[in-house]
């Protein structure tokens, strides 16, 4: 079953219900959003050639047209290559590249002048192209798309590269389909009155959360500003009403400075949900403190996208369980139709309470990664996804994460999980954001630095920092040493870049 089979059922039964709005304007109804991407779709077959399983990439911003594109690509049961719009044009090259893409779809048309930046014979079409052939069919004229089947991958994500050139993950329609299916069970409950904002790029997990509130028959809402402005999302909550839509943790905490600042608090609202990198303790209470029992929290991975465990408005907000606490720093417990474990090296099973690898099984699995077999060979062991993520699982079952694989900091032989330290030093008052990684020593292995940025106007110090830490944790466990930055270097999804913290620490230990 393809898809966007879901956008032609909607548009039959509610044809003239708001589908996508430009900040509060409607931009289209469901009947004319299938209309717009049939449209398309009959242009990317008959003038570029694109067929059922060739590649098309969308590198542009959060706009309207967005999801008729991305419709019109699936309609024919091509795959979608969805690019954040914020990489340097060479790289998106490379993902075109390896995508092997027949089409690239950009807002311009004139983002790689020169044809030699593509690889083969890939096209590079304008949303001007598409949009003159966005021509009205009525409904009954429309064909259905094109028969796929459960296996047939429908989304191409290309994960982060932080660590190296960036691997393809071949997401399914099934797959999505179980996303969509976890998420209206267990995230929040979906329905027509939904007004679903994307603020977070929709080339990443947020895009996908499209599909539950299409098959629901909601509205999608692209702010104005095409991206996350704190005081746009509170004057569409308030005029709009029902808002739902992801944010990264940093997100939430500029969301969280503009309430304070102007009292806002959270009406409009219906749900924030928030993943993609911790939330401390600090923060979530503050934030429920302002806005009340509003958020859902979830992880995941690109390779079992948006679903692996859910922490549910319920336990996010609960202050009665003895555990309430523990709960609320916990990523939540694994979402319907899929497996969690925490295993050894050997993949057997870490006891109650032990710091393992996370693996995942289940309908959300990816099928592996594009053109790389070896990799997938090494990620998606006897059915089992290894994420490269460390946690643990009490006896009920939730899941806490403790930190990537990689940024685990060994220092006397003794392991040390950034996290830890990082949630001691925020709950400081002066302390607004801190990420902690680990550098070379000759004499420990690693030793624990700090990167910290102070609540405005803060005179905080060292030794301050150093006392409290002490104060709260093992001594081996504090900084050996705090960089004080205005702010953290992040991806455009809101993750602290620790690579680049560990370089300029290196820089320094070298001068």
């Amino acid at each position: 079953m393809n898809i966007s089979g879901w956008l032609l059922q909607t548009a039959r039964i509610s044809p003239d219900a708001p589908a996508i709005r430009f900040g509060a304007d409607l931009h289209v109804t469901y009947s004319e959003f299938a209309q717009h991407s049939a449209g398309m779709a009959q242009y990317l077959s008959e003038t570029l050639g694109v067929t059922k399983g060739d590649r098309v990439a969308l590198f542009m911003r959060n706009r309207p047209e967005y999801l008729e594109v991305l419709h019109a690509v699936l309609w024919l049961g091509a795959i979608v290559v969805p690019i954040n719009h914020k990489l340097h044009p060479r790289e998106a090259a490379w993902i075109i590249g390896d995508a092997k893409a027949l089409v690239v779809i950009t807002e311009t048309g004139s983002i790689f002048p020169d044809a030699a930046d593509l690889e083969g014979e890939c096209i590079e079409c304008g949303m001007h192209d598409l949009g003159l052939i966005r021509a009205a069919k009525e409904m009954s004229s429309l064909s259905a798309p094109v028969q796929v089947s459960r296996d047939d991958i429908a989304w191409l994500f290309y994960t982060s590269g932080t660590t190296g050139r960036p691997k393809g993950v071949m997401i399914s329609h099934g797959n999505i389909m179980a996303m969509s299916l976890a998420y209206a069970m267990d995230v929040d409950t979906v329905s027509a009155q939904d007004n679903s904002l994307y603020a977070a790029p929709m080339s990443h997990g947020a895009g996908l959360y499209h599909f539950p509130v299409l098959r629901a028959g909601g509205c999608h809402i692209i702010p104005r500003s095409c991206g996350f402005d704190p005081a746009e999302i509170a004057g569409l909550a308030q005029e709009l009403g029902n808002l739902v839509f992801f944010a990264a943790p940093t997100m939430i905490k500029r969301q969280m400075a503009h309430a304070r600042a102007t009292g806002y608090d959270g009406t409009g609202i219906k749900t924030i949900i928030y993943g993609g990198g911790p939330m401390y303790l600090a923060d979530i209470q503050e934030a429920l403190k302002l806005f009340g029992a509003r958020f859902v929290q979830i992880y995941g991975q690109g390779e079992s996208p948006m679903t692996i465990t859910v922490l549910p408005r319920a336990q996010v907000a609960d202050t009665a369980h003895p555990k309430a606490n523990l709960r609320r720093v916990s990523v939540g417990f694994a979402q319907a139709g899929v497996q969690v474990r925490v295993v050894d090296n050997a993949m057997r099973d870490m006891p109650v309470g032990g710091v393992g690898e996370i693996v995942v099984a289940g309908e959300t699995l990816m099928k592996g990664y594009w053109r790389n077999e070896s990799a997938t060979a090494d990620t998606i062991v006897d059915g089992w996804l290894r994420t490269g993520d460390l946690g643990s699982i009490d006896t009920d079952g939730f899941l806490t994460l403790s930190d990537r694989s990689k940024d685990v900091i060994i220092s006397g032989g003794t392991n040390i999980y950034p996290r830890e330290v990082e949630e001691t030093l925020l709950a400081h008052a002066m302390v607004s954001e801190v990420s902690v990684v680990g550098v070379p020593s000759p004499e420990w292995g690693e030793d624990v630095i700090a990167f910290v940025v102070l609540e405005r106007d803060s005179p905080c110090d060292s030794h301050q920092l150093d006392t409290w830490c002490k104060s709260r944790m093992a001594s081996f466990k504090k900084p050996k040493k705090y960089y004080f930055v205005q702010d953290l270097p992040k991806n455009s999804y809101g993750k602290v870049l620790k690579t680049s913290l560990r370089e300029r620490a290196a820089l320094d230990l070298e001068a």
